[in-house]
């Protein structure tokens, strides 16, 4: 059969073919589940087709990997779990776990030329786009031959799947047309393919981002200008890329990046500027090699200026991990632009409850009818009345707050501290925040200590609290800040007299430092993509301005 027309005779005919897109993705499939530290075949695997990860989403999910020391195979499954990775870019991991999944079953259930036959069927070659006619016969051929190379594997005596694998995986052409295994480019056109992908890569950037932000422009919105200038840069950095291949031969790229730098920086304004700073595409540039992080360009726009940095880090609290871990949108909109939020009623009732107690216990009170003058006080000030449902809430915290002072003076533990402040450092971040009472227990021996926090909710079991952050930073917060090597955590619940221990042990102490430290991470990094949820967008202030808030 003669080539289709657009091919090259040594390209169909010798073992040129494995040089093409099509062949080149099987073949990164079939390193990958050889060897799942093979960075490169997985960075492949995951931006092509039928996965096609954004490189941005890409970019998060080896910081993920890396960061815990993952091979990136394994590391995915964490990455749907971090807050930074949006729910689209979860949707393609899952597909991608899920493929490899059946991918790795069947390399030692079935025969070495029906294992490679179902893998290019799973990754939907050939027909996996709307091709044209004489790309869709390339593609064809070339999958053709492949499998010719499985059946003359397996017509020579091969029977082991993983073999042919190898076999083929490490199969590249050679200078006379047969095959070699080496898949090292000659060293004068390694650079130049890096900064050829990355104009590819950009161009698919750009005009996704002029849909994206075009159709922003006719919402409401709080920060359009910011998109206008974010999408001017990608324009820029495309400029950028392109001026980079045509570049004088011999000229260094890192040379003619800091001159072409230069000269951009000029021409931009000082808020483009500023995004073309913080922008990973240099250092994206100048790496080289299977370790090189992957091209990746920020959705978001530079907020340096706003983020609540404390020295490298960031000054954190219980409350602000919270609000990223429910949606890095609304931590953006509530401590980066500060936005600010109208209370609800309830919202307002519990921190008047809070304030009697912090009050009454600052002023040493203890008798009953200090505690219910203080309330007295505390709801006039607070512009609440006696009517209606004010009546009723005020009805509610008088007979909360004497069931807690008939409590508190008749339990074993002794209460030590009341609004307890901590500050201690956890990586490059500052951790501040404020216990609402710290008891000592009644025991022999070495004295233990008890966390208390208020709430004025609806009470969780101990089973629902299990993932709970904030008491289990208080506890780290008692050692590293007070000293307090032994403590108990609680929730006390005062409409309700309910008193909930969360348990803790070491396991929890390492996980909230990793919580602490990827939250972190991501806000630095930028990263406020939403994650909609219905029991989130419900309650969320921010529902007005949000692109993605559920209906």
């Amino acid at each position: 059969m003669p080539p289709p027309a657009g091919s090259t005779g040594a390209e169909q005919t010798g073992g040129g073919f494995l040089k093409r897109a099509e062949v080149r993705d099987v073949l990164a499939w079939l390193r990958l589940l050889l060897e799942p530290q093979d960075a490169a075949a997985v960075v492949r695997a995951l931006a092509r087709p039928p996965i096609g990860l954004r490189q941005v989403d890409l970019a998060r999910v080896i910081q993920v990997a890396r960061r815990r020391k993952l091979d990136l195979v394994v590391g995915l499954a964490a990455a749907t779990e971090s807050p930074q990775v949006p729910p689209e870019a979860r949707e393609r991991i899952q597909r991608f776990v899920e493929l490899h999944r059946r991918a790795s079953a069947d390399l030692d259930a079935v025969a070495p030329d029906v294992f490679l036959e179902r893998l290019i069927e799973r990754l939907g070659m050939p027909g996996r786009s709307l091709l044209a006619p004489e790309d869709l016969a390339e593609q064809q051929q070339s999958m053709g031959r492949l499998l010719g190379m499985a059946r003359a594997f397996v017509g020579d005596g091969g029977s082991d799947t993983r073999e042919l694998a190898r076999h083929l995986a490490t199969a590249l052409p050679g200078p006379d047309g047969g095959v070699q295994a080496s898949e090292e480019p000659p060293a004068g056109e390694t650079v130049q393919d890096h900064v050829e992908a990355a104009l590819a890569l950009l161009r698919e950037e750009l005009s996704d981002g002029v849909a994206r932000i075009g159709g922003r422009l006719g919402e409401l919105r709080l920060d359009t200008d910011l998109d206008i200038s974010h999408g001017v840069v990608r324009y820029l950095e495309l400029l950028k890329v392109s001026a980079l291949m045509q570049r004088p031969p011999g000229q260094d790229l890192a040379e003619a990046l800091s001159d072409i730098n230069a000269r951009l920086l000029a021409a931009a304004t000082p808020l483009q500027r500023e995004i073309l700073q913080t922008s990973t595409l240099d250092e994206s540039l100048l790496a080289e090699g299977a370790d090189a992080p992957p091209i990746g360009f920020r959705e978001e726009h530079s907020l340096r200026a706003f983020l609540p940095r404390r020295g490298s880090g960031l000054a954190m609290s219980a409350s602000d991990i919270e609000t990223y871990r429910s949606c890095p949108l609304r931590y953006k909109f509530a401590r980066v632009l500060r936005i600010p939020s109208e209370q609800t009623i309830h919202q307002r009732f519990g921190i008047v409850v809070h304030q009697v107690l912090e009050r009454y216990h600052s002023d040493g009170g203890t008798t009953l009818p200090g505690l219910l003058e203080l309330l007295d006080t505390g709801w006039r000030r607070a512009g609440f009345g006696r009517d209606g449902e004010d009546g009723e809430l005020f009805e509610k915290a008088r007979v909360a707050l004497t069931t807690y002072h008939a409590r508190l003076h008749g339990q074993d533990s002794e209460p030590v501290w009341f609004e307890r402040a901590f500050s201690f450092r956890l990586g490059p971040h500052h951790l501040r925040g404020r216990v609402d009472r710290v008891d000592r227990l009644a025991a022999g021996g070495e004295a233990e200590y008890e966390l208390i926090d208020y709430k004025t909710s609806r009470p969780k079991s101990t089973e629902q609290l299990r993932d709970d952050v904030q008491l289990s930073l208080y506890a780290l917060a008692a050692r590293e800040d007070w000293q307090l090597e032994s403590s108990r955590q609680a929730y006390y619940y005062v409409l309700d007299d309910v008193r909930v221990p969360v348990p803790r042990d070491e396991r929890d102490t390492d996980a909230v430092r990793e919580i602490v430290l990827e939250v972190g991470e991501g806000i630095l990094a930028q990263d406020f993509e939403p994650t909609p949820s219905p029991s989130a967008c419900r309650i969320c202030d921010y529902r007005i301005v949000c692109p993605a808030a559920e209906a």
